[in-house]
This record gives C-alpha cells, structure tokens and sequence, in this order.
C-alpha cells in the first residue's frame, strides 16, 4: 500500500475525492490516537496493575473493567479539545458528555463503546474500540435527543481491534480500509484496501447456549446449518464464536461468515442485547460498506428510528445471502 499512513488516507479522502472535510478527519485522527492509547494500556496489562473489576456498575448495570474506564476517560479526554465536537456519548455513560465551555464546539456528534468484549480482557482475549459520527441537526442543543438519529445518518464509522497486531477498520462512506498499527513508528498504516465481504459462508457465530430462548426462525436457520451435508443445506458449516463482538465481526470482514445475536424470550421487553448506538449501527454501516448486509431479523439496522440513547437491539450480519435467508424466515 506504499506505506499510505492514515493521515495521508484521510487527507486524499478530503483533498481529492472530497469525502469528507477537514473536521472529520482531524476528529477521526484524534479517536486514532486516543485508540493507541488505549492499545498500549492494554498491552501493559497486569504490569501497570489495569485488568480485573473497577468495583463499579455501568448504566446498564454491568461490572466494569478497570479498563472499561480507563479507556472511556482516554476517549473523553482526547476529544474534547479538539473544536470538531458537539457533544460525546458512551455506552459506559448514562447522558451525554457536554464539550466544556472552554473549549469551541463543532458540529458532530460521536459514540462510541470504548471497550467491547472487556469480560475477556483478564483472559487476552481480542477486545476493542467500536466509534459513530453523526452530525449535530443544525439549530439543536447537543443532547439527548440530538443523538437519536437512524444508523443511515452516520458520516463515519469504525473499530479499532487490540489483538496480536492493532488494527483500525475505518469507513467514510467510501468503502472499509483496513490500518494496521506499526508500533516503532507510532503510525497507522493502511494494509488493506476496499474490503469486500463474500455473499456466501461456511461460518457462523452464535451463543449457542441461548439456544432454547430463540425465536422459531433462528431455531430453524440454525438447526439446518448443524445438519451438515446430510440436511437441507447439503453442506456443513463450522461455528466460531470469541464473545467479543469486535473480534467476531473482524473475521467476518477478513473472510466472510454471519453473526447473530438475536432477540430471545427470556424478556419481552428487551428486544436484544446488543446496543444500537454503540454497537449495532457503526458495525452494520461498516458491514454494508463491505458489501454485506445487517438486519434485526425483521428490518435493515440502519433504518431504525433510534428513542432511547442506551436502545438494546438483535444484530444479524455478514455475508448478504447468509443474512437474506435467515431475514426471510423471520417474514415467514
């Protein structure tokens, strides 16, 4: 890739095909950072004392992690000087972080899960960072109800994933590219390029211990894919599941396969677990830039009006035909 450094990715994204401006990509360039950061607190690990509970709940009554928290206040923190903000919001934070008043506002809006996976941190297991920018609506105050715009409005979208190497897969609207870090130079580089998602798998990844709340569509899509060659699929197909959502999601961009974390009946009024500002849309707006397809088994993801900022979703997404198929049960 000619050692294209996302900044200069970014800077030909504005200069010569004008997708985006030059507060996006200072924004974009700035969570970047704020994502190596949170790579080297992670690589220290119990070395500078960052893994095990932080003694404290979420807003959604989760443990957190000690680094559950220390990636929120580096994303926070990063952020809020910058000038290209409105406001921030976190799934670790119940209302909208405000820009302090020292500092210039902008006019996006960014989400962001600053830890996804962090139950598997003690274990070095893959976890990562999954981001959202939206637009501020002209002429409205920067709170909660600005946020609850449809995953269609995202301007940006992007994960970062702490593995073996740090990745940071990133979308503008114009196709998903792939960054890896190199650690010497302190630098981003592009590796790969306009990713696409095969329309058709051999892979899955499910919890299948939820199995006996599923849905009969999700029943009946799984039990033919356990049937192997000798069902009505006449192939088999292997299961992978991390429990990491960033890291299941990865292999699908790297290689095809479907995810689902679908909606069960062990509570009615929760229609899935997954959240869809935090996780949901900026994960199926990368999937669908990479030519796959993310549904919530009965509508497109991105097409869902938002009405609460913490909103729980089911997620299905990957390579588009996988999707369609189990999609089509649910209507059936």
């Amino acid at each position: 890739m000619r050692n294209i450094t996302l900044s200069r990715f970014l800077i030909e994204e504005e200069r010569e095909k004008q997708v985006i401006c030059a507060d996006l990509r200072f924004l974009v360039e700035i969570v970047s950072r704020a994502c190596k950061a949170i790579s080297v607190s992670i690589g220290k690990g119990a070395l500078a004392g960052v893994l095990g509970s932080a003694g404290s709940d979420n807003v959604q009554g989760e443990v957190q992690k000690k680094l559950d928290v220390i990636s929120n206040d580096i994303l926070l923190e990063a952020n809020e000087w910058g000038g290209h903000l409105a406001a921030m919001a976190s799934e670790e934070m119940e209302h909208p972080h405000q820009i302090p008043h020292r500092y210039p506002k902008g006019e996006y809006l960014l989400l962001f899960d600053p830890l996804d996976g962090s139950s598997n941190i003690d274990i070095n297991v893959s976890v990562g960072t999954i981001f959202s920018v939206l637009r501020c609506p002209e002429g409205v105050e920067p709170n909660e109800q600005a946020f609850l715009q449809p995953g269609v409005k995202q301007v940006c979208a992007g994960y970062a994933v702490y593995g073996p190497t740090t990745l940071l897969v990133l979308t503008v609207g114009d196709g998903v590219h792939i960054f890896t870090l190199d650690r010497e130079m302190g630098h981003f580089v592009l590796t790969q390029s306009n990713v696409t998602i095969p329309a058709d798998t051999r892979e899955y990844a499910i919890n299948a211990s939820n199995a006996r709340h599923w849905e009969p569509a999700v029943k009946r899509y799984i039990d033919e894919l356990q049937a192997g060659k000798e069902g009505a699929r006449g192939a088999d197909f292997n299961m992978r599941w991390v429990a990491s959502m960033v890291a299941d999601v990865h292999r699908i961009i790297s290689r095809g396969g479907i995810f689902l974390y679908p909606r069960d009946k062990r509570d009615p009024s929760k229609p899935g677990k997954l959240r869809l500002m935090y996780e949901a849309n900026p994960m199926a707006m990368l999937i669908e830039q990479a030519g796959g397809m993310a549904t919530d088994g009965r509508q497109r993801i991105l097409d869902i009006q938002p009405t609460e900022l913490h909103q729980r979703v089911a997620v299905i997404l990957g390579s588009k035909n996988e999707v369609e198929r189990v999609t089509s049960y649910h209507s059936s």
